[in-house]
């Protein structure tokens, strides 16, 4: 079976740094695209970051600069280094997956087969 686990949430302060990770288990995240995805209270699941085979990322425009998505394939787990953290970015993070997607439907939560259970990320301010 596909499944994906997300940890690494909690409570920080705003300016701190939190990590993010997702193991895989049933495939290998070397060959697939790794995503994160965000859900405030009252928002719709946002884009955060996306990760190509190859290492291409992109990131939305609220968090450049700021939150870097790597992976580690020995471990078979994509992460979410997220620094400078701000009171706006409190959400509960996903982590997401499919074999293929293009840049103009990255953003696109319909495009991803596969999702993790969700972590929470509360920054006080």
């Amino acid at each position: 079976q596909v499944q994906l686990v997300e940890s690494g949430g909690g409570l920080v302060q705003a300016g701190g740094s939190l990590r993010l990770s997702c193991a895989a288990s049933g495939r290998t995240f070397s060959t697939y695209v790794g995503a994160w995805f965000r859900q405030a209270p009252g928002k719709e699941r946002e884009f955060v970051a996306v990760l190509w085979p190859g290492s291409l990322t992109y990131y939305a425009d609220s968090v450049k600069g700021r939150f870097t998505i790597s992976r580690d394939n020995a471990k078979n787990t994509v992460y979410l280094q997220m620094n400078s953290l701000k009171p706006e970015d409190t959400a509960v993070y996903y982590c997401a997956s499919t074999s293929m997607i293009t840049i103009a439907r990255m953003r696109m939560t319909t495009e991803y087969n596969y999702w993790g259970q969700g972590t929470q990320v509360t920054v006080s301010s």
